[in-house]
């Protein structure tokens, strides 16, 4: 081979870059021009579910771009993320991921079908909702301090009910019982429903629920909540004080919703979907929808929300770390 065939090798490689360039900006110039799989990893019909088919919805009316929502639950959520990562990057696939199973999961399990930071992208974040401590109606416990108080008295005798082992609601058991300095008892189940049964039957004392799950208990009187574990009070419970507001200064414990796709998606394209979803987080009706369940919208920028989870999954890491939890 001569010195002129060498010579032309950088020149060779400069312009294939170029032309794959040029096809990966047209091909983002194009996007979307078919339906977008937008991946929900929990069943039909729950809180995560109905949340990505309002946002789905709203994008669409102001971008007019299709989505085809598609339920894959198991795992945690792990499964359906684990297709998101897995997936072609091109933006026509992305999924609504959670504080289970982008910084829980990814903590408490030894082994993980996809990695939470490597695999894909954070998009945008959708919204942010706390857990509602309660207990019976009839309850001895009028406030948080009465609850404590009587867990600091009986270690280990004083039961939470789990709506399932790793989520929110048990990490923010684990973390009160950490600040509060006292021992319980978690009972796990398979969902909120035969949790909330159990708690009001007398068979648990104590539960940290999601909003949606307990509002009409609340409101029918069969439930009292004690708090909330949000950094601020919830328009739906704006008369139950937060576990900060209790004494636990800093106190914080919150499932989000957050939008993922493929590692490797364009930047362009991660930009044009968070900007809708940001502009589809504006609307009102939307707003007020997120609002009724307990919710609240969030927003930034795709580097704002890259910050936002790697400081999530710093600090729940550190929570099941200190708390000891591991998952089979």
């Amino acid at each position: 081979m001569n010195c002129m065939t060498r010579a032309l090798w950088p020149v060779a490689a400069l312009a294939a870059a170029l032309s794959l360039t040029a096809q990966a900006q047209t091909v983002s110039a194009a996007w979307p021009d078919k339906p977008i799989r937008f991946i929900v990893p929990y069943t039909p019909g729950g809180g995560t579910d109905t949340v990505t088919r309002h946002i789905a919805e709203r994008i669409t009316q102001v971008t007019q771009w299709t989505f085809l929502v598609d339920n894959k639950p198991g795992g945690g959520g792990n499964i359906g993320i684990d297709i998101v990562a897995k997936a072609k990057p091109d933006g026509y696939t992305i999924g609504m991921g959670q504080t289970a199973n982008l910084a829980i999961n990814p903590a408490a399990l030894a082994k993980m079908p996809f990695d939470a930071v490597k695999d894909l992208v954070p998009v945008a974040l959708v919204a942010t909702v706390p857990t509602v401590l309660v207990v019976r109606a009839d309850s001895h416990w009028s406030s948080l301090a009465d609850m404590v108080k009587a867990a600091q008295a009986k270690p280990g005798q004083i039961t939470q009910a789990l709506a399932g082992t790793g989520t929110v609601g048990h990490l923010a058991g684990e973390m009160l019982s950490r600040k509060a300095n006292f021992k319980v008892l978690n009972v796990p189940y398979k969902g909120a429903a035969p949790a909330i049964t159990d708690l009001l039957g007398g068979q648990t004392d104590y539960m940290f629920a999601t909003p949606q799950a307990v509002l009409g208990m609340l409101a029918g009187g069969k439930l009292r909540a004690l708090a909330v574990t949000s950094a601020r009070r919830i328009a739906v419970l704006p008369n139950v004080p937060t576990v900060a507001e209790q004494g636990y200064m800093g106190f914080e414990a919150v499932d989000w919703k957050l939008i993922v796709a493929p590692a490797g998606t364009p930047v362009d394209i991660v930009k044009r979907l968070n900007a809708a979803t940001a502009k589809a987080l504006t609307q009102p009706a939307l707003l007020a929808i997120l609002a009724d369940e307990g919710s609240s919208a969030m927003s930034g920028s795709p580097q704002e929300v890259a910050q936002y989870l790697k400081s999530e999954q710093a600090e729940w890491g550190a929570v099941i770390r200190e708390a000891g939890i591991r998952f089979d």
